[in-house]
């Protein structure tokens, strides 16, 4: 078991030397794997962390975002920084809100107060930025693998789930996009070399061109992504593969745990078993691929995130009203030596 005794090791020395580290850190906790329960005996140990601006940052001339330590794979990130990633529900922070108790190495007074603030950062934009991660985990686990063995309905079904995700942001990315406006939807196929194809039925008036052109360009993004076929990378072994289609997973049950209960929950001890299963290599060919019974598991958390989406009391944004109270309340604190 990992314990904070970790952090005396020489290694990990420069939390207590870097000017920008040492009083300031305000929480650190375990992530990857180990924060997940999904490690095994190769698992590397992975730190996150939070470090509060200086007085200087806030007030002066310097400016400071994050501190990275390649050797002992740890990422600390300022105060300020993280507060804008969590916002946007950024799976990759976020998560640092979720842990086990026993998985935070270090906490003190204005850490615990930020893990009870966490709920004033969820919104529907976990939709957005938990979809958008699984899609392009999928994407990589297929670009990894020889695509043109699965069956072209299946494909067409995978690119549709991805440009609805693309869709979804359409509201507050584009000035005045109506959803009812366009509409994509799967039917029998116009091109002979397909079996389904992927419709769409636009009707804008008035709308401005720069914007139709970046929705546009972000649908055909996902499309091209999909239509690159060629045989699997080499270098990215079976292992690999299981561990990106297992995140690929892990990330769908985080985002509706978030959408349907209000909980940040990174460590899937209920889940467990069938996310080892997929790192293990159960649900693989021996050819290499994925068998039905994963896109199945697949599909089932797309329409279980969908709903969700579709459901959830969260709000559409976070109330950024109590968010810049509570940065106020410790910045303020920093800059009166407070801290």
């Amino acid at each position: 078991m990992i314990t904070k005794n970790i952090l005396n090791s020489p290694e990990y020395s420069f939390l207590k030397t870097d000017e920008h580290l040492g009083k300031n850190i305000i929480l650190l906790g375990l992530a990857g794997s180990y924060s997940y329960g999904t490690n095994n005996d190769e698992s590397d140990i992975d730190v996150r962390g939070i470090t509060l601006n200086r007085k200087s940052d806030l007030i002066g001339l310097t400016e400071y975002e994050q501190y990275v330590d390649t050797n002992t794979d740890t990422t600390i990130y300022a105060f300020n920084k993280i507060i804008k990633l969590l916002l946007s529900c950024n799976p990759n922070t976020i998560e640092l809100l979720g842990l086990k108790r026993e998985h935070y190495l270090y906490l003190n007074n204005i850490g615990k107060e930020l893990l009870n603030n966490k709920k004033i950062f969820l919104s529907k934009r976990a939709v957005q930025s938990f979809g958008g991660y699984a899609d392009a985990q999928l994407r990589r686990l297929e670009n990894a693998l020889a695509r043109d063995s699965y069956p072209q309905a299946d494909k067409e079904q995978h690119i549709f789930n991805s440009v609805k995700n693309t869709m979804y942001r359409f509201n507050s990315a584009y000035n005045s996009f109506d959803n009812g406006k366009l509409k994509i939807y799967i039917d029998t196929a116009i091109n002979p070399e397909l079996n389904t194809e992927i419709f769409i039925d636009a009707n804008l008036n008035h709308y401005p061109l720069r914007d139709y052109k970046g929705m546009l360009s972000e649908m055909t993004n996902v499309v091209k992504d999909y239509d690159k076929l060629g045989k699997r990378n080499k270098k990215k072994d079976d292992k690999h593969l299981n561990k990106h289609a297992m995140h690929l997973i892990r990330l769908f049950m985080m985002a509706i745990d978030i959408l349907e209960k209000g909980e940040i929950n990174t460590y899937r001890e209920n889940e467990h078993d069938i996310l080892m299963d997929i790192r293990n290599g159960k649900y693989q060919n021996s050819d290499h691929t994925f068998n039905s019974s994963f896109y199945d598991i697949l599909s089932e958390y797309e329409k279980k995130l969908l709903y969700a989406a579709n459901n959830t009391s969260l709000p559409d944004e976070p109330d950024m009203n109590k968010v810049q109270e509570y940065v106020m309340s410790v910045n303020e604190r920093v800059i009166r030596n407070e801290i």
